[in-house]
């Protein structure tokens, strides 16, 4: 990770943290480097937050005023922004968004012409020019060259590269969805109005909540990260399935007709065991991350499907799935990654695929995630000064050690720093509820108790 950019861009507080004059620098950059041998096209989405807008006229002012040609998508979701910059050829993408984190945050995803995150040779060049230290032929220069005349950029609406990824994802669908009450809970982001459309077209019953985006609402008590809502509601009102999406849609949670939480562990399971009967699961590996639960590795045993684990974060999980040519793979979270039809997770696309296994099986979503026992588990974040010295510290350590050793082959503690803010993650999985509390506590006492906590 890099001084802005992290596991998932560049994301802080709106105004503070990550400021216009960091979108405007931003868009200066890409704009003059991608139009070094031919004027640029770049193409820039955003969620509903406040400071999206302003975050977005001022990346897309910067890219015009070093010779780009900006197609705006508007509020969109962070894989239609990979699907069109791959598919109509840009150069690179832009998604303005801070994902799941609360409205006052923001965030500056960056996106390759192939769709996927950007190359990290150049993040590092946009934080040298950041920070005043990009060389070119040897100077080190601090202001790039202003387009004049003629070949200043051009800004334009591109609401049509949006319709055609929502036409893309309804193309995918093999079975109509007529008959099946399906509830969406959009997050107030980034899916309100691309989610309820796709299933509308393909003939489900549409129920939604959190779909009123007013700039400061966006995953408020709310999508994936407070999925209590929509479990209340599909018991409520006797939905079939319930879906639920994170602030700009590249994750996705499910609930079942019970209103049991079905997250991306067992989603990954149910769509991997579909594959598997039909002899068309690549390499017969499902890609995953540390923070996969025992129980998901215990079910892939059973039917022998084969796994691998990768660093936290879905770039991580992309990386490994290029690499050995495997087709599914995911986070606990619900970023789930299918590379035959995406290059970054799409929320839609999975709720479309959960959708497919479901019509396919002719079961209900709690029969199909019923194989996978989770273990209980306790994850407990500490905001802390700095997350290396935090974690690095021997005290810490040694805590950590003695947790692990009283889990044995029981359970399991990790420690690990997020890639998006200053926290250590501290999660426990045990086979008692109290139990994960109790040890995952220990270790955070030590991290206070040391002065590491904000």
């Amino acid at each position: 990770m890099g001084k802005y950019f992290g596991t998932d861009g560049f994301r802080g507080k709106a105004g503070q943290g990550l400021t216009t004059d960091h979108a405007y620098q931003i868009g200066r950059f890409l704009g003059w480097y991608y139009s070094r041998e031919h004027r640029a096209q770049i193409v820039v989405g955003k969620d509903t937050r406040r400071s999206s807008y302003m975050l977005e006229y001022a990346i897309s002012a910067g890219m015009a005023a070093s010779g780009a040609d900006v197609h705006l998508l508007h509020v969109t979701t962070t894989p239609s922004v990979s699907y069109v910059a791959r598919t109509d050829n840009f150069d690179c993408g832009v998604m303005i968004s801070a994902s799941h984190n609360p409205f006052y945050d923001n965030g500056i995803k960056l996106i390759n012409g192939e769709g996927e995150k950007m190359d990290e040779g150049v993040i590092s060049l946009v934080e040298d020019y950041l920070d005043g230290q990009l060389v070119v032929d040897g100077q080190t220069v601090t202001e790039l060259p202003m387009a004049t005349e003629d070949q200043v950029g051009s800004i334009v609406d591109d609401i049509a590269g949006r319709n055609r990824y929502m036409g893309y994802l309804i193309s995918l669908a093999i079975y109509s969805f007529k008959g099946k009450k399906v509830a969406l809970d959009c997050a107030n982001g980034s899916a309100w109005n691309i989610a309820p459309r796709i299933f509308e077209a393909l003939g489900a019953q549409v129920f939604t909540i959190n779909t009123n985006p007013d700039g400061t609402n966006i995953n408020l008590n709310a999508g994936s990260t407070h999925i209590e809502g929509l479990q209340r509601y599909v018991v409520e009102n006797h939905m079939d399935v319930g879906f639920a999406y994170d602030g700009d849609a590249d994750r996705c949670l499910a609930v079942d007709e019970n209103g049991k939480l079905v997250d991306g562990d067992q989603i990954m399971y149910l769509y991997a065991r579909y594959m598997k009967d039909r002899d068309r699961l690549a390499n017969n590996t499902v890609v995953t991350t540390v923070m996969s639960n025992f129980g998901l590795y215990k079910a892939f045993d059973e039917i022998g499907i084969q796994y691998e684990k990768t660093a936290v974060g879905d770039k991580y999980v992309y990386e490994n799935m290029v690499k050995n040519g495997h087709r599914i793979g995911g986070e606990q979270s619900g970023h789930i990654i299918f590379t035959k039809y995406a290059r970054t997770g799409d929320g839609i696309l999975t709720s479309l695929k959960v959708m497919e296994v479901m019509l396919a099986k002719k079961l209900p979503l709690s029969k199909l995630a019923e194989p996978v026992t989770i273990y209980p588990q306790v994850l407990i974040n500490v905001r802390v000064h700095d997350k290396r010295t935090a974690q690095d510290d021997p005290d810490v350590q040694a805590a950590v050690a003695a947790v692990a050793a009283e889990l044995g082959d029981t359970g399991r503690i990790l420690v690990r720093e997020s890639g998006t803010e200053p926290l250590i993650r501290v999660m426990v999985e045990a086979p008692a509820q109290d139990q994960c509390q109790a040890l995952a506590q220990r270790v955070v006492d030590v991290v206070i108790a040391k002065g590491h906590a904000v």
